[in-house]
């Protein structure tokens, strides 16, 4: 994974705030060559997914941006996604290489048993957070903060293994979670802003967490 802004397109977030998601993606990927980009449509059904899924794994490709689905491994398989994205509650990772063969996974961890069990899989990439204070999820899990992220970074090392720093980054703090060490940064709430901004903000959230 190249450094960077991992952007996080929220559709429930988006369609709440009166926005189109795929519109608004494109507007995200015009910042550049980012680290990779996500869908998470929680509230969404299988076939409104894909259809999505679809069109911003194209506008991806056309970018050379990684796309990753969230939780959902056949959504991601059908849609040509690069990877898919999975939480401790969400299908284990030797499962999802089984129902999505040949595709990324990424798995997100908020504490060290978690940490350690997700470096007991094949996981391409590790995300840790939340880092900072979120409004993101509704049941977000403890803050974890810049020095356990920090020795998160250093027992991945050890597996040369990517870790995306998540939870509450913004342009304030996004220079935080690089110099702690995190290849990503994962953005959510920070990019919600007018449809004029997003490609600029965007593309500092890029730089300043590590991006070229």
């Amino acid at each position: 994974m190249n450094p960077g802004l991992y952007a996080i397109v929220d559709a429930d977030t988006l369609e709440g705030a009166g926005r189109d998601v795929t519109d608004f993606a494109r507007r995200v990927l015009d910042a550049g060559p980012l680290a990779a980009l996500q869908l998470r449509a929680k509230s969404w059904g299988a076939r409104r997914m894909l259809t999505c899924a679809r069109d911003l794994a194209a506008l991806c490709r056309a970018r050379g941006v990684p796309f990753f689905v969230n939780d959902r491994p056949d959504v991601a398989w059908l849609a040509r996604a690069d990877g898919v994205h999975v939480g401790m509650d969400d299908l284990p990772v030797s499962d999802v290489r089984l129902v999505a063969p040949g595709l990324k996974v990424g798995a997100s961890s908020h504490n060290p048993d978690e940490v350690s069990a997700v470096l007991h899989t094949d996981a391409d990439y590790l995300a840790f957070g939340p880092v900072f204070g979120t409004r993101s999820k509704a049941d977000p899990a403890p803050t974890v903060g810049l020095e356990a992220l920090a020795r998160v970074v250093a027992r991945c090392r050890e597996t040369s293994r990517p870790v995306v720093a998540l939870g509450g980054i913004s342009l304030e703090n996004a220079h935080l979670v690089r110099e702690a060490g995190a290849t990503a940064a994962a953005v959510i709430g920070a990019l919600v802003v007018d449809d004029d901004r997003v490609t600029d903000v965007a593309r500092a959230l890029h730089v300043a967490a590590g991006g070229s």
